[in-house]
């Protein structure tokens, strides 16, 4: 199945796109064979509802997850509905984020969006003080979204603390090597 990385350039050795919804392209990878399709977001330069739209855009590509920096409270929505995985806080070459992705190294889901609406709009924020020529003022915000099931939540507990405890498992080794080239 494929998963949808938000870049900054249209191959694995580009650098990720902290945005989701006006991200500069879309690369839908196989995580196994690393096949990839580059499509540049045809929603860049949309006045207003870059996040919904890239949000359905991707939905339709048919992917099980979403790997970016930060999604934003409609595309969230859009993307929650959909069932989709959404991962949050990926950064440095989309090359490097496939393979921590691969490893289960990617636990950071959003419970919720993790920017605020109109991000990615530049100074002006959408709201007119930029160079927009003033388009009016924001949408409300969306209604709160119910929380995932709890067995889900549970299972996505149980896997970050299973990665902590290697982690931490990897540095007191560490540690321990240390100490004793003292």
């Amino acid at each position: 199945m494929r998963v949808c990385i938000t870049s900054s350039g249209p191959s694995l050795d580009s650098e990720m796109d902290p945005r989701f919804g006006r991200c500069q392209y879309f690369l839908f990878v196989d995580p196994q064979s690393l096949e990839m399709e580059a499509v540049e977001n045809p929603n860049i330069g949309a006045s207003g509802g870059a996040g919904i739209q890239s949000a359905q855009f991707v939905t339709n590509k048919g992917v099980e997850a979403i790997i970016t920096g930060q999604v934003g409270p409609n595309a969230f929505t859009t993307l929650q509905a959909a069932g989709m995985k959404i991962l949050v806080g990926a950064s440095g070459k989309v090359r490097e984020v496939l393979e921590k992705y691969k490893k289960g190294q990617l636990t950071s889901y959003a419970q919720g969006p993790t920017a605020r609406a109109h991000a990615g709009m530049g100074m002006g924020g959408g709201m007119g003080m930029g160079k927009g020529s003033g388009r009016g003022a924001a949408p409300p915000p969306p209604p709160p979204t119910p929380s995932a099931p709890h067995r889900e939540d549970l299972q996505m507990l149980k896997e970050q603390s299973r990665q902590l405890k290697e982690q931490l498992g990897k540095i007191t080794e560490r540690i321990e090597r240390l100490e004793t080239k003292k």
